[in-house]
Order: C-alpha cells, then sequence, then structure tokens
C-alpha cells in the first residue's frame, strides 16, 4: 500500500513595495513550479497586513499561502533554491503538515471574525470557570442592610477617635 504525497504549506512574505506585475509573476511562478511537480491544494492570498517585527526597514508585506501535495523532494528543493534568490521576496517558509492538522484559517480581509466579546462555540469549552449563581438571600440591596451594622467608612472607630489627636486623623 503506497502512501499519500505529504502536505506541505509554503507562505511567501512579498515586499509590498514592489511592482504589482513583480508581485504577481513571484506568485504565479511558485504556483507552476507546485503545478508541474506536485499538486496544488489551495491557494490563499492573504493581502497587505502588518508583520510582527519589520524585516529589511519594512513593516508591511504582502502574503500569500500555498497548500501542495509533494511526492519527492525535487519540488522542494526546486522551490528553496528559487524563493531563495528571487528579489521581491521578503520570507517565505516551506511546512510539512502532520496528517490530521485542521486547515489553514480564511483570513481574507472580508472574513468575519469572532470578536473577544461573543460567547464560546456550543462545541468549546469555556475559558473561565463559570460560577453558580448565588443564592436569592445573598443578592439583597444594601439599602436594606440595618443601619447599625454598616459603620461610615470616613469616620473612624471610636476608641481610636479617643486615642489620637484631630490633627493625625486627617
Amino acid at each position: 500500500m503506497t502512501l499519500p504525497a505529504p502536505t506541505y504549506d509554503l507562505v511567501l512574505l512579498l515586499d509590498s513595495q514592489a511592482e504589482e506585475a513583480a508581485r504577481a509573476k513571484i506568485v504565479a511562478d511558485a504556483r507552476a513550479a507546485i503545478d508541474a511537480q506536485g499538486e496544488l491544494v489551495r491557494y490563499d492570498g492573504w493581502g497587505e497586513r502588518a508583520m510582527t517585527y519589520p524585516i529589511d526597514r519594512k513593516a508591511n508585506a504582502e502574503y500569500h499561502l500555498f497548500q501542495f501535495h509533494a511526492a519527492s523532494p525535487e519540488l522542494l528543493n526546486g522551490l528553496n533554491r528559487t524563493l531563495r534568490i528571487t528579489d521581491g521576496i521578503l520570507r517565505f517558509r516551506i511546512i510539512k503538515l502532520k496528517p490530521g492538522v485542521p486547515d489553514a484559517p480564511d483570513m481574507s480581509s472580508g472574513a468575519v471574525r469572532r470578536s473577544e466579546t461573543d460567547a464560546p462555540a456550543a462545541t468549546e469549552a469555556p475559558s473561565e470557570p463559570v460560577a453558580a449563581e448565588p443564592p436569592a438571600a445573598a443578592e439583597a440591596p444594601a439599602a436594606e442592610a440595618p443601619a447599625a451594622e454598616v459603620a461610615p467608612a470616613s469616620e473612624p472607630p471610636a476608641d481610636i477617635a479617643a486615642e489620637t489627636p484631630a490633627a493625625d486623623l486627617a
């Protein structure tokens, strides 16, 4: 029984200040190389995004993700060599994916992202433990509490006021 060809991710960070035609040629050449010696599974153009740290004094890059199957190492060696010497590429990374890795997220600019205020999905475990609701008696408003139990915060207790001069209390 033959095993299926492994799946790889290729992430390209292109110089956003390079000409549009040069960036399009880099993407087309990478796609042609993958189609010639492998099988392209997915391509995502993520657009221009801020990088975590500057590369060559550039803060933004145009991101591209290719997922492909490569049956032979010649494709990987060819891509590695070509992308390393091509002008206009700030960074690239080829990563072999383990079987069972989930699909890449949809990073397109129109993708809806879940905000932090949204409730977690039903399949997700809550990030914080949910406390049980307190009994109804504990929820009594402060206005209904007896006045004798509540001491005003601005005045010191009577035994301390007698021992300390008034100038030290202020």
